[in-house]
């Protein structure tokens, strides 16, 4: 016997459609489901592969790195060293140091009165290096230059004698000691030479 649909046309199309929407309407969202899903998965893969990349710089960045050592290097005789260095140099600096107030006063007060000078020139010893002895002998005079007149060669005389004990000077010498005329009196030209002690005593 054939299946005879009896109702209407129009009621039968309704109940399609009232069917169809429903199903279209979940198959979307499922289908918006799995892309959120594949989006996220994709996104965590990729963060999962840039930490990969970080870790093996820094992995490579530690692995050039030069290994410390163990204990630090002991650096007690060397430092030492370093200090007795600047002690002793220290000690050279004050050792050659010219106290020219005392010096200057000295020379002043042994100038005889019939002595005047044209030219005073002084310097201070040089500090030896490191490596150089010092001579125990004295070199040629050049510390102390003086330049002046006086009325005769006994002047000339008793102004080396009183410079030379001076214990600010050393090695004493008359340089030069010539007649000459200042307008119509004859005087005598002199240049005397020293060195300049270093250190001196403190008086």
């Amino acid at each position: 016997m054939r299946a005879v649909n009896l109702l209407p046309k129009d009621e039968t199309q309704r109940s399609r459609k009232q069917t169809s929407w429903p199903v279209v309407i979940g198959l979307a969202g499922s289908a918006v489901v799995i892309a959120a899903l594949g989006a996220g998965l994709l996104q965590t893969r990729g963060a999962v592969s840039e930490r990969q990349d970080e870790l093996q710089s820094v992995s490579a960045e530690l692995a050039a790195m030069p290994a410390a050592a163990d204990k630090p290097a002991d650096r007690t005789a060397e430092l030492a060293a370093e200090r007795g260095k600047r002690a002793a140099a220290l000690a050279s600096a004050f050792t050659y140091h010219v106290s020219w107030d005392r010096v200057l006063r000295r020379f002043a007060l042994v100038l005889p009165d019939d002595v005047w000078l044209t030219s005073l020139t002084a310097k201070a010893p040089k500090i030896p290096g490191p490596d150089v002895v010092a001579s125990t002998t004295d070199a040629a005079p050049s510390g102390f230059t003086i330049t002046g007149y006086t009325y005769s060669q006994e002047g000339v005389a008793r102004l080396l004698a009183r410079l030379s004990v001076l214990p600010d000077l050393t090695n004493v010498q008359l340089q030069t000691s010539a007649l000459t005329d200042i307008g119509e009196r004859p005087v005598i030209q002199f240049t005397i030479l020293a060195n300049v002690r270093a250190g001196g005593s403190p008086s």
